[in-house]
């Protein structure tokens, strides 16, 4: 392979020039994959600049050509650059077609009109609720009620709604719980929904209300635990959508109290400071004390009569996809069936279960049973159960039913009532001990007080006479739900994220080097396995020694990576797992409690506002992430918090939390409660880029003011730094700074910042960074592409692409799929790979580079991921005859 630069480059890029132009059309295809007809569909697409003034001018035809039905959002704009619709979120029902097409305009407008749409009542008094009625069905959610679904009738005639229709009712104070365990007993939760709202992206096709309260508890050493709960209602459907996370507020393990004492790497003061050599003789850090004994959905469900009991398990290995194996039967004098979904050590507390790289590891079972006794066996539940009888029915499912276990669908036929069990009473109770003593991340600490963990279930009451294959469509709404698609060059040349280019492109070698890593990592993920409640959506960092170590946390925004990865192929399974590292690191990776609930004003008392003042203020960690550790809760550091990837779960899939989350990251940049600490290093450059993230999807003062005074703060810095604006001691984030300007720069005209930009990527370009070997030197590669895109000048991209043929990646001999073990594919791994050894004599040459190809996706971040499609952009815009390739 060719590795030197043709001379060639440099004429071509003089005479041959690049713009980032777009020739925007009135029309988008959009691909429809997985999806049975008539299922909702909900897409996030950006539109370039200038293009879309208004959701108004939006509809959506089908593969014949005709309008459907269709529901539109702005989500954010390129304010204040320009006033132009940025995000859209389109709604739509699938029909037969595979493709759709979305057209916009100033002239477009919808023609067909929904005849009965949504109907939403939300009265928000102190005994109020929320009403929805969606045509065949009405939900109530009260407050003072179960916490979750008070009342729910089915109209099977079109005849309205009465006694006769009710199919479901609440257990007061437990339509949703969070038991907990200790030494005391078990402690269980009451319910009490504070508020509820209409979210963003309601309408007459698709409704979401959000509903907030806490679980209270009868042991007083137990704090209220906050919930959130969303509810997605669709016209004309009669199932429901459940988006559920519960708040974790109990005391981990029996160690000291600390009596306000912190870690020195975390300290937001000087004097009360722990001794980590003292607190590593507390053995108490390894011993539980407050555990989830429980927690999930409870309805009393209404049906008379014979019964029949339904549900399903896929046969094979669990690292398998499986066939379906269905169970039916009429209930007789069983009197409670369960269908449980487990794993290996669900805790993961112990001994961490894990794959040798020869083989995988046993130990996954799904059961379903009838009065403890075992009906069917296999390794992995479907995710469903179902209850009906001649007239009405009730389902449940719940998705990633085995990756997130231990999981339990129970029917209580003797008291009639249904459980979704997100954590099953029948595992072992979740702990949060420490595994041991041991200093990790510089600290011996736990920090599991104040993370969360959201589940997503399907609710489905329909007649009883629908069938079992009828029944199964409907669950896989969300159990393997639709994935919709632009085309992939859309994303890119959109511009939301910067110019990139899609996987589908004229440079091979620097492509493989983004998706073998992607499809190593979930050959990975399917092997280990990491799986788990509080594990899925996570991966390791550093592959020594046959095995892997250390969960990721998300450093560098990994869950971004999956999604940037998914828009640039449309590939299904990079969709599930960016799904999947978003909602674990917003939930697991951050402190979310104590915190303070703030004040609304849906009140009459004026007291209520001086009672909301004198409130506790909380963690200070509020919105702070977890540092890459043995385990997810018991390291943390200042810098280590990614919300990049929360707001484009956003964008992209709709996901209310999200923003709500990256919101929380956004007070405690605001907060600088580590003082000039949180203003120095890659603290500061990190804080730009979320910053600017964050004040695009909202548009708040606060963000931008925030954001400016960080943004002026690194050109000061910079007079001092030799013209650098990051220091050497973090080279290798130089992509938080090249990302976050150049999203700054998107919606400021700021000639100064390019030109203190420029400055700094000539000192990159002159001087190369090695303070971290190759780690930094490979992530200068993204900002000599800014440098190029400021400036024009070719030299910057001629010495990115110098860089980037260390990343080039050679044909693996066979497909990857055709791989068997972890240990056969890891050695391809290394045999295609160009990455160079260390430069230097140091630590690191004594062992396989954290680099290397065969590692996890931290490193993987700086040098590949945030530069390699961007420049693959820049050269395919080159005259292929006369420009070099970066590949053969």
């Amino acid at each position: 392979m060719n590795r030197l630069f043709c001379i060639s480059l440099l004429f071509a890029l003089i005479f041959t020039g690049f713009a980032n132009t777009l020739s925007a059309s009135d029309s988008v295809t959009v691909h429809v994959k997985n999806a049975n007809s008539g299922e909702p569909v909900k897409l996030g697409i950006p539109f370039p600049k200038g293009t879309l003034y208004s959701p108004d001018h939006v509809r959506v035809l089908n593969e014949d050509g005709d309008e459907i039905l269709s529901q539109t959002t702005e989500v954010s704009t390129w304010e204040p650059a320009d006033p132009s619709v940025k995000w859209l979120w389109v709604f739509f029902f699938t029909d037969e077609s595979g493709e759709y097409t979305i057209e916009y305009g100033e002239d477009v407008r919808k023609t067909v009109q929904i005849e009965n749409p949504i109907v939403f009542k939300n009265n928000q008094r102190t005994n109020g609720g929320a009403e929805v009625n969606t045509g065949p069905l009405y939900f109530e959610v009260n407050k003072g009620g179960s916490g979750f679904l008070d009342l729910v009738q089915l109209d099977t005639n079109g005849e309205g709604f009465t006694d006769d229709n009710i199919v479901a009712t609440a257990i007061e104070g437990r339509g949703s719980f969070l038991d907990y365990i200790n030494d005391s007993g078990i402690d269980t939760s009451r319910a009490v929904v504070h508020q509820q709202f209409i979210e963003k992206g309601s309408g007459p096709l698709h409704t979401i209300i959000k509903v907030v309260g806490e679980y209270e508890y009868s042991n007083p050493e137990h704090e209220n635990s906050p919930f959130v709960t969303y509810i997605h209602a669709y016209a004309g459907k009669s199932y429901i959508k459940v988006y559920h996370t519960i708040t974790y507020t109990g005391k981990p393990d029996k160690s000291e109290p600390l009596n306000g004492k912190q870690h020195a790497d975390i300290a937001t003061q000087p004097e009360l400071i722990i001794n980590e050599q003292e607190r590593g003789q507390d053995e108490g850090l390894t011993e539980p004390y407050d555990m989830i004994e429980s927690t999930g959905f409870r309805l009393q469900y209404n049906l008379d009569g014979e019964k029949t009991f339904r549900s399903e398990l896929l046969t094979g290995n669990w690292w398998e996809e499986g066939e379906s194996s269905v169970y039916e039967a009429s209930v007789g004098n069983e009197s409670r069936y369960s269908v449980f979904q487990t794993g290996p050590d669900a805790t993961m507390t112990a001994n961490e279960p894990n794959s040798t790289n020869e083989e995988r590891i046993d130990g996954f079972k799904a059961s379903i049973s009838a009065d403890g006794n075992t009906l069917e066996e296999s390794q992995k539940a479907a995710g469903w159960v179902s209850i009906s009888d001649n007239e009405f029915g009730v389902s449940i499912g719940i998705r990633n039913m085995m990756e997130e276990y231990p999981n339990e669908l129970v029917v209580d036929i003797e008291t009639g009532e249904v459980y979704a069990y997100t954590w099953s009473p029948n595992e072992d109770p979740m702990s949060f001990e420490r595994n041991d003593m041991g200093n990790d991340g510089g600290m011996v600490g736990n920090f599991a007080t104040g993370l969360t963990k959201t589940t997503e279930t399907i609710f489905y009451f329909h007649e009883g006479s629908k069938t079992l294959p009828e029944i199964k469509e409907t669950m896989e709404f969300v159990l393997d739900p639709p994935v919709a698609h632009a085309d992939p060059s859309w994303y890119g040349k959109a511009g939301v994220y910067g110019f990139f280019a899609d996987a589908d492109n004229n440079f091979p070698d620097l492509e493989r080097a983004m998706q073998y890593k992607f499809q190593w990592m979930l050959f990975n993920q399917n092997w280990e396995p990491w799986y788990g409640m509080f594990t899925y959506g996570d991966v390791k960092n550093y592959y020594f020694g046959d095995d892997w170590y250390q969960w990721a946390n998300n450093e560098p925004s990994q869950d971004y990576m999956w999604w940037t990865n998914f828009i640039r192929t449309g590939d299904p399974e990079m969709y599930k797992m960016a799904q999947a590292a978003s909602r674990h690191t917003m939930d697991v990776d951050n402190t979310h409690w104590p915190a303070q609930k703030g004040y609304r004003g849906d009140t009459n008392s004026s007291l209520d506002w001086f009672l909301s003042e004198q409130e506790e203020e909380g963690s200070p960690y509020l919105g702070m992430g977890r540092r890459h550790a043995g385990q997810q809760w018991i390291s943390m550091l200042s810098a280590h918090v990614w919300l990049t990837g929360w707001v484009s779960s956003y964008y992209l899939d709709g996901y209310h939390r999200g923003l709500e989350i990256a919101r929380l990251t956004g007070d405690y940049y605001i907060r600088r409660i580590f003082g000039d600490h949180g203003l120095r290093g890659r603290r500061l450059y990190l804080s730009i880029w979320n910053l600017s993230e964050l004040y695009d999807a909202t548009k708040e003062d606060k963000y931008l003011d925030e954001l400016n005074y960080r943004v002026e703060l690194a050109l000061e810095l910079q007079k001092r730094q030799g013209g650098r604006m990051g220091i050497d001691r973090y080279g290798y984030s130089q992509n938080y700074l090249s990302h976050g300007l150049t999203k700054y720069l998107q919606m400021f005209d700021r000639p100064d910042i390019e030109q203190a930009y420029l400055t700094h990527a000539r000192s990159l370009r002159d001087v190369p960074p090695i303070d971290h070997d190759y780690e930094s030197y490979l992530s200068s590669i993204h900002p000599l592409i800014t440098a190029y895109d400021l400036s024009g000048e070719s030299e910057f991209l001629v010495e990115a692409c110098k860089r980037a043929t260390n990343l080039m990646i050679d044909p693996m001999s066979q497909p990857f799929e055709d791989y068997e073990t972890q240990a056969e594919l890891q050695t391809a791994m290394e045999d295609v790979s160009n990455l160079p050894m260390t430069a230097s004599n140091s630590f690191f040459s004594r062992r396989m580079p954290i680099w290397s190809f065969s590692m996890g996706l931290r490193i993987f971040g700086w040098t590949t991921n945030y530069s390699v499609p961007y420049l693959i952009e820049r050269l395919g815009a080159l005259d292929d005859t006369s420009a070099y390739q970066c590949a053969d």
